[in-house]
């Protein structure tokens, strides 16, 4: 076990050449949004895009289209068609399978609701997808009814759960989650194949292989709603930039706790929001060199 440092970084973003394009740097997926949460389809988008990602795609239900629509300027979207919930529809599911093979990355899970719809569509695009997936918030609720899908992916997956999350899909209560959280991540990454990301004050990367990382950056001014939303959203954006799942995970928990501690400077920890620590992911990359 290490801890990370600025080196993460440096060794999974690289330096853009002059010819750079959007389609040299990457697009990805944005499966995520539900009435009433449209703010984390926001949230994980735009800290996607501050992240550096070439190309960000958001698929959303059609009734929040307007709402993230007028907020993120720089997506291209997919209003689809949702079920009386007011949750993307499984009659997407064929859509949404073929858009995550074109992308360089999917996203999935932030906002996303659980209910038969949604399962579905998660479940397909573990099964389905040939390109890097993220699962977050609601993804792992969907997995949680049902773990062993993740041995059937094609491709490498993050996860990146919070202990009630982890507790959820391990069955383990959440104290002692947080009192073995090494132990649980790894054991969950080696059984799944999958890397895993396990949130909190000190959050642990675990590969599959056995490396773990822990990280010492971020405070607890990020302790609110859609912190983690950002997260999915940047660890997303560099898997789709073109780094390993191992290393876009460490990389992407290094730079959004240093974002936070840039925003804890700012605003401190009280008054800061999850949107100010996309504001200071700027900051946080030239504090990396970059």
């Amino acid at each position: 076990m290490t801890v990370t440092d600025v080196n993460v970084v440096k060794s999974a973003i690289f330096e853009r050449p002059d010819d750079a394009n959007k389609g040299t740097l990457g697009s990805l997926l944005c499966v995520c949004g539900s009435y009433g949460m449209a703010g984390a389809a926001v949230m994980s988008a735009k800290g996607a895009l501050r992240t550096g990602i070439g190309l960000a795609k958001c698929a959303l239900p059609r009734s929040i289209y307007p709402i993230v629509a007028q907020t993120i300027l720089e997506s291209v979207y997919y209003p689809l068609s949702e079920n009386a919930d007011g949750r993307i529809s499984k009659v997407n599911v064929p859509f949404l399978v073929s858009e995550s093979c074109k992308s360089s990355a999917t996203l999935v899970g932030c906002g996303l609701g659980v209910c038969d719809d949604t399962l579905k569509i998660v479940f397909s695009l573990i099964e389905n997808s040939t390109t890097p997936l993220v699962l977050d918030a609601d993804a792992l609720n969907c997995v949680a009814k049902q773990p062993e899908i993740l041995l059937r992916k094609k491709t490498p997956i993050i996860i990146t759960p919070h202990p009630g999350e982890m507790s959820r899909l391990t069955g383990l209560a959440t104290p002692l989650v947080n009192a073995e959280r090494e132990r649980v991540a790894l054991d969950f990454a080696q059984k799944y194949g999958v890397v895993t990301v396990l949130k909190g004050a000190g959050t642990v990367i675990a590969s599959p292989n056995g490396k773990v990382l822990v990280n010492p950056t971020g405070n607890s001014g990020m302790a609110t709603g859609g912190s983690g939303d950002v997260l999915a959203g940047m660890t997303a954006s560099i898997l789709a930039q073109g780094a390993s799942a191992f290393s876009s995970a460490a990389a992407a928990v290094y730079l959004h706790g240093l974002a936070g501690d840039i925003a804890a400077e700012k605003y401190g920890k009280i008054s800061m929001l999850p949107t100010d620590l996309i504001n200071c992911i700027p900051l946080a990359y030239k504090r990396c060199g970059f």
